[in-house]
């Protein structure tokens, strides 16, 4: 692990020394920046976003996170003692920091699965109506009449094709929330 304070964080972002910085910190398993102003934890994030071309995830409690925070491609703001500025700047709020294991591992893989099977619905909703446009083109001719009116192609995504996301939503569990936690390399596999 590595351990590295805001006044030498200052002297690395002032000298032109973040590729070095970034071949250090692969090397090790996990690197924790102490006594950093709020500046230079967002600078870490955009860091480490721009050279690495990886998502990056920040979890701040207090208004000094909010820049960091907002400089990830996901916050996570815990509510507690220090106020709410992390929490109305974040994407995600919990209450303590134990829930984050939850948040990432059940939660996380849940929407990851809902997101998947429901871009394939919208898809195939999309290509069956497409085919039936297509279709009726050969009967009139290709004149290029239209099939179905406008307010019945509003009443169709709005009444028949809103239900299955609805019911994704509330129902769709593919596994079990204590099976996801005992067994974390699961979320990996949905990827």
């Amino acid at each position: 692990g590595l351990v590295i304070d805001g006044w030498t964080l200052n002297i690395i972002f002032q000298g032109g020394l973040e590729e070095k910085f970034l071949e250090l910190t692969q090397h090790c398993c996990s690197v924790i920046c102490c006594r950093s102003t709020p500046l230079q934890k967002s600078m870490m994030v955009k860091l480490v976003r721009r050279q690495l071309k990886v998502m990056t995830l920040s979890i701040g409690d207090g208004a000094n996170d909010v820049s960091m925070i907002q400089a990830a491609d996901v916050g996570i703001g815990i509510s507690g003692q220090e106020g709410m500025q992390a929490v109305m700047a974040s994407d995600f709020a919990i209450s303590r920091f134990k829930h984050l294991k939850k948040l990432l591992l059940v939660h996380g893989h849940w929407c990851y699965a809902r997101l998947a099977k429901m871009v394939i619905y919208f898809f195939y909703k999309n290509v069956c109506y497409a085919n039936l446009l297509f279709w009726y083109q050969f009967f009139c001719g290709f004149s290029g009449s239209t099939m179905i009116d406008y307010w019945q192609m509003i009443f169709f995504n709005l009444f028949f094709t809103s239900v299955p996301p609805l019911l994704f939503g509330v129902f769709d569990k593919d596994i079990s929330a204590e099976t996801l936690l005992r067994l974390p390399e699961l979320y990996k596999n949905g990827q």
